[in-house]
C-alpha cells in the first residue's frame, strides 16, 4: 500500500483510467479480437473432436500390447490424454471469461486493444503490430499482447508519442507513427 492507500495495481488502473483507456473492472476477463476468438474456438473444437479421439485410439492400441504395468506406450498415451483433457477444461473455463473487442470501440486517436500501430524503433525499423489480448499474442506474426512490456507502453499513446520500454538489453524507445 502506498501513502494514498492504493496498491501499485490500483495506481496503474487509475493512470489508465485518467488517460481515458477502457479497462475491465473484472480482472478475470480475457479480452480478445473476433479473429482471436474464432481461432480459440477452432483450436478447442480440434482438441474435442480430433485430438481427443486420436489419443483414445492410441490408448486402445497400447492396451493390445499386453501387460499395462510395463507398457510405455500406454503410459505415454494416458499422459497425453491427461494433458489434452486438461487443456480442454482450461480452454472451456477461459471461454466463459472472454470479452470480444467491438470494432466500434477501436479508435485511431490512441492505441488500444485491437489497434494496428506502426512504430519506429531504436534501430530505425518501422514495424506494425496489432495490439491483442494476451491469449492471442504472436509477435512473429505482428500480434502484440496488451500485457507485454511493449504493449503496455503503447496502450494510450498517440501518433507522435515516444514510449520507453525496459528491455533485457536496456531501454528501447518506440515512436508511434500511425494508428489504424
Amino acid at each position: 500500500m502506498s501513502c494514498f492507500g492504493l496498491t501499485s495495481n490500483e495506481k496503474h488502473r487509475l493512470i489508465i483510467l485518467q488517460r481515458g483507456i477502457t479497462m475491465s473492472v473484472n480482472t478475470n476477463e480475457i479480452v480478445m479480437t473476433q479473429a482471436g476468438l474464432d481461432a480459440f474456438k477452432e483450436k478447442l473444437e480440434y482438441l474435442k473432436t480430433v485430438k481427443r479421439y486420436e489419443v483414445i485410439e492410441r490408448i486402445k492400441v497400447a492396451r493390445g500390447y499386453g501387460d499395462l504395468s510395463e507398457n510405455a506406450e500406454y503410459d505415454e498415451a494416458k499422459d497425453e490424454q491427461s494433458k489434452v483433457e486438461g487443456e480442454i477444461k482450461e480452454m472451456e473455463a477461459k471461454l466463459a471469461m472472454i470479452r470480444v473487442i467491438d470494432e466500434s470501440e477501436i479508435h485511431t486517436d490512441e492505441v488500444s486493444i485491437g489497434s494496428y500501430v506502426t512504430v519506429l524503433d531504436d534501430f530505425e525499423d518501422e514495424v506494425e503490430y496489432r495490439i491483442v489480448g494476451s491469449t492471442e499474442s504472436d509477435v512473429l506474426n505482428g500480434l502484440l499482447s496488451n500485457e507485454s512490456p511493449v504493449g503496455k507502453a503503447l496502450i494510450g499513446s498517440k501518433v507522435g508519442d515516444e514510449v520507453e520500454v525496459d528491455a533485457p538489453g536496456g531501454k528501447v524507445i518506440y515512436k508511434v507513427l500511425a494508428i489504424r
